[in-house]
């Protein structure tokens, strides 16, 4: 199936041939992170290993580092310490440009040992750069492919995996067209630890996409894209007026109303107007 994924707004990705989901590069980065390492820094052995497995350990005295990211992407660029002490200095006004042919770039941020130390936790949206608050915020979005003015939106907040546990940064997708909540569909909210989790989330938005455009919306059963039309909603009104007594509704009756008030759609809102949201399910 070959289908076209088209961003609402941001940066323009390129894709596998073989499958618009994944994510192969892109033609604008941020630079969040410039630094050099260097031997007798902590975990330098361990740091340089994936150099020495791809025969690129060729400077002895260290390595300059920059590290690049996009919506859905990340790379790791290594080079000379003089390379990057120079970019620095020359991007004190933001502008400077750097050569990668001098050195060797990798796709994503490494991990693992000395890694996990040496990269601190860094969000797409920034306070620093305008964001209602550091990993708050909107990541990209999609047109579907099916529903007319509906999006697939990636967004970066703050949430509870419980209601008795402490809020913390989190990403995850939500589609405007089925309104499901993701916490509900297991392994669809990650913690917002880095790009590789916000490239995750946005790869299952895609997944999401695709699946719509295959199977339609909740045509057949086997779509991703499956709004319930307020069956649970109108389920759980029911129990409220048997064992209250009453005659109105407790919840919204349908899923729009309710993602709105209460769900996904109610963050997205608040984000798109720059307001900071409750953290959600806390």
């Amino acid at each position: 199936m070959r289908l076209k994924i088209t961003n609402t707004y941001g940066t323009t990705h390129n894709v596998s041939k073989t499958n618009p989901a994944h994510v192969t590069s892109c033609d604008y980065y941020r630079l969040p992170l410039v630094g050099t390492i260097a031997p007798g820094n902590p975990g330098y052995e361990d740091m340089v290993e994936m150099l020495k497995d791809n025969g690129h350990d060729t400077r002895p005295e260290g390595y300059g580092l920059i590290f690049l990211e996009s919506e859905e992407f990340s790379a790791t660029y290594f080079g000379s310490i003089e390379q990057i002490e120079k970019y620095k200095r020359e991007n004190v006004d933001g502008t400077a440009t750097f050569d990668a042919q001098q050195g060797v770039v990798y796709a994503k941020w490494p991990h693992g040992k000395g890694w996990d130390e040496f990269l601190p936790r860094v969000f797409w949206n920034v306070k620093a750069r305008g964001a209602i608050a550091d990993g708050v915020g909107l990541v990209t979005a999609f047109q579907h492919p099916v529903t007319p003015n509906a999006e697939v939106i990636v967004y970066e907040f703050e949430g509870a995996w419980t209601p008795r546990t402490e809020p913390t940064q989190m990403v995850t997708y939500h589609c405007t067209a089925c309104h499901q909540d993701t916490f509900h569909d297991s392994g669809h909210v990650h913690e917002n630890t880095g790009p590789d989790l916000r490239r995750w989330a946005a790869r299952q938005a895609r997944q999401h996409i695709i699946s719509a455009a295959k199977h339609g919306v909740n045509r057949d059963g086997h779509s991703q894209c499956r709004p319930n039309g307020g069956e649970m909603l109108r389920v759980v009104n029911a129990l409220a007026r048997d064992m209250w007594g009453t005659t109105g509704n407790t919840l919204p009756d349908t899923d729009d109303a309710y993602c709105a008030t209460k769900g996904p759609c109610s963050i997205i809102r608040e984000l798109r107007a720059g307001v900071r949201p409750p953290a959600y399910r806390t």
